[in-house]
């Protein structure tokens, strides 16, 4: 009785130290309606002018096979849950990647230190009597003078 107990812990423990990325698997439909953008005919054109040739879409048709079976497991299938996990991080790696070769910018660890300084008064200047100044008066509870209450539309 000690080992069904033991067995059912670490399938529990399996499942969900498996699917710790489950955050990253989108709504099933997504991935349809991704399927069905991909293969249209406006997409098509698209890919024709600017590649030269159809895009591969059926990645995101298996994504969706994927995903539907692993909802309609309530988790329980946790390969399919895994390829579509892959699969992000895949095409998230894929976008990402002009942004990791980058080397013309020094990535910053924290903001700069003044970076909440106020503005310079140029700029406070500028900035008076603005709509944006009004509303974030309004906003912050500040009152606003009462020659600015009226309207701000001119007409002519």
């Amino acid at each position: 009785m000690g080992n069904k107990a033991e067995n059912s812990d670490t399938k529990d423990a399996q499942n969900k130290t498996a699917l710790d990325d489950a955050w990253a698997i989108r709504p099933c439909h997504l991935y349809k309606d991704e399927y069905d953008d991909c293969t249209s005919f406006k997409a098509r054109f698209h890919q024709y002018f600017i590649f030269g040739q159809d895009s591969d879409c059926s990645q995101w048709l298996t994504d969706y096979k994927n995903c539907e079976r692993y909802h309609q497991s309530n988790g329980n299938d946790v390969a399919s849950g895994a390829a579509v996990i892959k699969s992000e991080e895949k095409r998230r790696q894929t976008r990402l990647r002009a942004h990791f070769a980058n080397n013309t910018w020094e990535k910053r660890k924290q903001p700069p230190a003044d970076w909440a300084q106020p503005l310079p008064e140029w700029l406070e200047k500028r900035n008076e009597n603005t709509y944006l100044e009004l509303k974030q008066k309004e906003l912050s509870g500040l009152s606003v003078p009462q020659d600015e209450k009226g309207s701000l539309c001119a007409i002519m």
